[in-house]
């Protein structure tokens, strides 16, 4: 099966010089791939020694480069779901559209993956994403964006029939008609497709770059918690910058304490993953040349490219008073987690992020009973709510 690995970290890590060094490798094996870049500040021209076009190009044998344009994506790929959202709020240029409905650059960069994923033309597709943040506002926005037009359809389509002879004369604003209905619903199935290809165990990859830094740790640490709370599969760590014990050089003792804390402190938190250490290089990795030193002194396990599937799936089961979910936090801190019910969702609130999880239809009449957090597993528990003899 063809696989998607996705690199994130903190900026200034070296994600584009990790993720080129895993591209190479690929291409050296024979295996057809793609490294592709989301960050706007794109880089991977810069360590090739190219200048990317707004298409793939190829580089090297089995190995092309692809910075994601997806303002162009959207106008060449899929100007068809532009045309309504443009419409409907008076709008005649593109970037102007998409500047009105945060989260839509997201989408195209991701739809535009989807397409290639789907093309089977690459047996490994390599993404140098963006840092941390926008990493995570990339890979959630299909759910979010899912969750929102799932709640809108049952009451849209009714609103758009009854207001659709209203709208142009009161407000000077057309309302969907039924083919403009039938590209949203087409966008909805896309977006349900887009979120189990990254949710896949068997197709999709995260992996973390990080340096042996206090913030930037602490914020690697937040980075995989937030990435199980989406559903994400994380089974790597690469520690970047670790410079040399023998550098004979007193001034450097502290860095080379704190360093070594710190990589026992990863070490530690990330037990379960496989953990890469990649030395400070005395040279920018810039050019084919550095970048396969990597490939070359960190590189050489032959299960680079094997996934290890290190958390499973939130997942629903039955249990003797109603039911339970269990959801993978692994590195959470109870304190800090947060539980609400809605009327069709369980919501989780970690620090600044949520997610909603839609309940199946056969638990929408049972109530949160409690909730449990151990060996980072949240276990949140339903029941039936009983009701007295007399109103039977």
């Amino acid at each position: 099966m063809n696989r998607i690995y996705i690199f994130t970290g903190k900026g200034g890590v070296g994600k584009s010089s990790v993720a080129a060094a895993h591209a190479l490798k690929s291409a050296e094996e024979g295996k057809k791939t793609l490294l592709v870049s989301t960050d706007m500040a794109h880089n991977l021209g810069d360590i090739f020694g190219v200048k990317p076009g707004k298409e793939i190009m190829t580089v090297r044998k089995n190995l092309d480069i692809y910075e994601i344009d997806p303002t162009y994506a959207m106008k060449n790929d899929f100007s068809e779901y532009m045309d309504y959202v443009k419409k409907l709020l008076q709008m005649v240029d593109d970037s102007e559209a998409m500047g009105m409905i945060p989260g839509m650059e997201e989408l195209f960069s991701l739809l535009k993956i989807a397409e290639i994923y789907k093309s089977e033309v690459y047996e490994r597709m390599i993404v140098d994403c963006a840092p941390t943040g926008e990493t995570l506002s990339l890979l959630k926005f299909p759910e979010l964006l899912s969750w929102y037009m799932e709640k809108f359809f049952p009451i849209g389509k009714v609103g758009v029939r009854l207001l659709a002879p209203f709208s142009q004369k009161l407000f000077q604003v057309d309302m969907p008609n039924k083919e403009a209905m039938n590209e949203i619903e087409r966008m909805f199935v896309k977006l349900i497709d887009l979120q189990e290809m990254l949710k896949d165990r068997e197709i999709t990859s995260v992996r973390i770059v990080t340096t042996p830094e206090k913030m930037v740790v602490e914020e690697t640490k937040r980075n995989y918690m937030y990435m199980n709370l989406y559903n994400f599969n994380v089974d790597a760590l690469y520690i970047n910058r670790i410079l040399p014990q023998d550098i004979g050089n007193d001034f450097f003792d502290q860095w080379l304490g704190l360093q070594r804390g710190y990589i026992e402190g990863l070490r530690e938190s990330f037990s379960s993953l496989t953990v890469y250490e990649i030395p400070w290089y005395e040279e920018e990795l810039v050019g084919e040349a550095n970048i396969r030193r990597i490939v070359n002194d960190v590189l050489t396990d032959e299960e680079v490219f094997v996934s290890k599937v290190l958390t499973q799936r939130e997942c629903f089961t039955a249990t003797e008073d109603g039911y339970q979910l269990d959801i993978h936090l692994p590195g959470a801190e109870k304190a800090e987690i947060e539980l609400f019910q809605g009327a069709t969702d369980v919501v989780i609130k970690m620090g600044n992020f949520k997610r909603n999880i839609p309940l199946p239809n056969a638990l929408r009449t049972y109530p949160v009973s409690g909730a449990k957090f151990e060996d980072g597993v949240l276990h949140v528990t339903f029941a039936k709510e009983e009701t007295d003899d007399a109103e039977k």
